[in-house]
Formats: structure tokens, C-alpha cells, sequence
């Protein structure tokens, strides 16, 4: 299945963006009524926010809490840089850009969008190349490695996260680019402590010291808000019930089945590049 070519503007005035979320402004309103799933969520500015595809930064703001600043910030700022955002200017409580050099120009690739009807996409700064306005295309190795999504994962500065309907080809080559980066220590992989396990000495600890895959960073805040012990925090995953797809093996499963707790330690038993979320 193609992607459908979205040419427009990206925006950050008025909100708090990290690593992996920007709003976006399609050029011509009517190509968002390409994407299969439900219709995309516009807000007044006719901006939507994005999900980028396959990847995920680490939290600068989720449930009053969030993962070590410095990595997430530096995540963010390569996202800005990448897009041209330049001058950004936050209010005092940095929840809020109130000012930047906003709108610059940019397109995504995008075949549907997800549960909360924002795109899902591969992001590229610029103009897409000559004859691909506004049509479909086919997301090959090559242009994938052009996208915001790779370069971000290449340089350390997101965690993959993949969804079902990734294509193979391009997954591997995200994994490639990620195995890559762990093995250098770049960005988060210099501290990441996703497998080798962490002490959760309560929510501070996710905040200021252990650095983790985020979508394991939100079950936790999640759980650890509503008071409950770490030691019950599988039972909670299996409550939970999230599939997952376990790569090498093909296999169908529980997020909680590749979650392990002991006394206060938490670690995950696969890596994040073997894993496929349901959504």
C-alpha cells in the first residue's frame, strides 16, 4: 500500500512539542481524506498532531512527570533543527512555545491515522521531490533513511517502537539503525537501562535518574500515581492485557510476559526492536 504525499507547514507556537510531536499543516485540506481510519483531528488553526511512525522520545511531560531532561530536550532539539525551527522562545513554566520562527515548510508520508485520529507518518523537512506532490508513493529503504523517524533513531535519540502494519523492510532497516547506535552509546543508549533492569524508588527515580523505554516509562508512571506497590506492577500489565508480537520468534503474547519485577527492580526481558505493539 502507498503513502500519500502531504505537503504543509509545521507549528510549534502555542504548544509544548517534544522529540516525536509536532503539529502539522496540511497545504491542501482535502489530502488528509487519503488516509484510511478515522478522519484526522484538526483544531481551530487547522493543525494536527502528529504520531510519528516507529518511534517514540523520551517523555518531557506525561501524567505531571516525565524522563531525564537532558535526552529528552536533545531529542527535541534535533527535531526542531531538522524542520528549521529556529528562536524558540517557551514561558516560564516550559509548557508552552510562545514564541519561533513557526510554519516552516515540510511533508509526510502518511497511509492512515490511529485511535486518536493523528497521522500517522514518516516526517521530512523541505520540499518532497520534484513529481511526488501531492500523489502516492512507495516508502523505500532509501527515502525512509531521509525521514526525521531514521535520523533520529540513528543518532540514539528515540526509542523504536513499532506498530502492527510497519512494512519488514523498513523495520529492519529502523532495527539496523538502532543496533547501531546501542553499539556506539549514543544518546539514550549510553545510560539505558530498559533491559538491564532499574530500582524504582518511586516516580523521582523514573524522572531523574533511569533511562527506559518510554512506553515502559508511561505504564509505570500509570501505575505508581495510583499509589500501588512496584511489586504488583506485572499484575497490573496483565490486567492490562497488551498485544505484542515478539519478532524473532513470531510469537503472539503480553506486554506483561516480557515485563519482569523483582522486589523493586523492573526490567524487560526483550528489546525494543523485537517487539511489535498492538497499538
Amino acid at each position: 500500500m502507498p503513502f500519500s504525499v502531504i505537503e504543509g507547514t509545521f507549528h510549534v507556537v502555542g504548544y509544548s512539542p517534544d522529540g516525536d510531536s509536532v503539529r502539522f499543516r496540511a497545504r491542501d485540506e482535502a489530502d488528509w481524506r487519503k488516509l484510511s481510519g478515522p478522519p484526522v483531528v484538526l483544531n481551530a488553526r487547522e493543525h494536527a498532531q502528529l504520531r510519528f511512525e516507529a518511534i517514540d522520545t523520551l517523555e518531557t511531560h506525561y501524567l505531571n512527570s516525565h524522563q531525564p531532561l537532558a535526552l529528552a530536550t536533545a531529542a527535541l532539539e534535533f527535531l526542531l533543527a531538522d524542520l528549521g525551527i529556529t528562536d524558540v522562545e517557551w514561558n516560564e513554566a516550559r509548557t508552552e512555545v510562545t514564541s519561533a520562527t513557526d510554519g516552516t515548510g515540510g511533508y509526510i508520508l502518511s497511509r492512515a491515522t490511529e485511535g486518536n485520529r493523528r497521522p500517522v507518518a514518516f516526517v521530512y523537512a523541505g520540499e518532497p521531490p520534484q513529481g511526488e506532490e501531492g500523489s502516492d508513493v512507495f516508502l523505500d529503504v532509501e527515502k525512509l533513511r531521509e525521514s526525521v523517524n531514521y535520523r533520529s533513531l540513528e543518532r540514539g535519540l528515540a526509542y523504536p517502537t513499532y506498530y502492527k502494519g510497519l512494512f519488514p523492510d523498513l523495520r529492519e532497516a529502523m532495527s539496523a539503525a538502532v543496533v547501531r547506535a546501542r553499539e556506539e552509546g549514543l544518546g539514550v543508549w549510553a545510560e539505558d537501562r530498559t533491559n538491564a533492569g532499574f530500582a524504582v524508588e518511586g516516580p523521582g527515580s523514573l524522572s531523574e535518574e533511569h533511562v527506559i523505554l518510554p512506553k515502559l516509562f508511561r505504564r509505570l508512571a500509570e501505575y505508581l500515581q495510583a499509589g500501588g506497590p512496584v511489586a504488583g506492577f506485572d499484575a497490573f500489565l496483565e490486567a492490562r492485557a497488551e498485544e505484542i508480537i515478539v519478532i524473532p520468534n513470531v510469537h503472539a503474547t503480553h506486554l506483561d510476559t516480557v515485563v519482569e519485577v523483582e522486589g523493586e527492580t523492573v526490567r524487560m526481558t526483550e528489546r525494543p526492536e523485537d517487539l511489535i505493539f498492538e497499538g
